[in-house]
């Protein structure tokens, strides 16, 4: 194979993150698991080509919650290339984003709280020193849609 065709070489796989569509919908967000860390958008797998290389499969596990397509171009190719310090800032904000629904699930099953009062609890008691914050009425939406999906699976 000559450098040029090795540079130009398209790639024919079919991406496993949204299945060949290039955007990531709901079917897709429940089959990855990713329900409260996905909303439907672009792939950012495939970059909503589609289509992926096998390199890619490789590098990059295709349920890496931290790969969106809202994160700059930087941010996105520092994932693809495995660069270890971008990727445990990811790793980090999953484990926020786990922490977070477990604390409104217990606060909501167990203390019959609401999502306005666990987001107030929320915002007195998180350090100053956080690695994430979120805006109150941005943390009341996300709240709402963890109780929102744990009253459907009760039911």
């Amino acid at each position: 194979m000559s450098i040029f065709n090795f540079l130009f070489k398209k790639s024919d796989l079919e991406c496993p993150r949204c299945l060949g569509k290039g955007f990531v919908d709901w079917d897709d967000i429940r089959r990855l698991n990713k329900q409260l860390k996905w909303v439907p958008a672009p792939c950012a797998y495939c970059n909503g080509s589609g289509k992926t290389t096998q390199e890619m499969l490789s590098k990059v596990p295709v349920d890496i919650t931290y790969l969106t397509i809202d994160l700059p171009e930087s941010e996105i190719e520092k994932i693809k290339n495995g660069d270890e310090e971008t990727l445990e800032k990811g790793r980090q904000k999953e484990l926020f984003l786990e922490n977070l629904i477990k604390y409104v699930q217990d606060h909501f099953l167990n203390k019959n709280m609401d999502a306005e009062t666990i987001a107030d609890l929320y915002l007195r008691t998180e350090s100053e020193n956080a690695l994430f914050s979120i805006e109150r009425e941005n943390l009341i939406q996300y709240i709402q849609q963890i109780i929102e999906l744990k009253k459907s699976e009760l039911n």
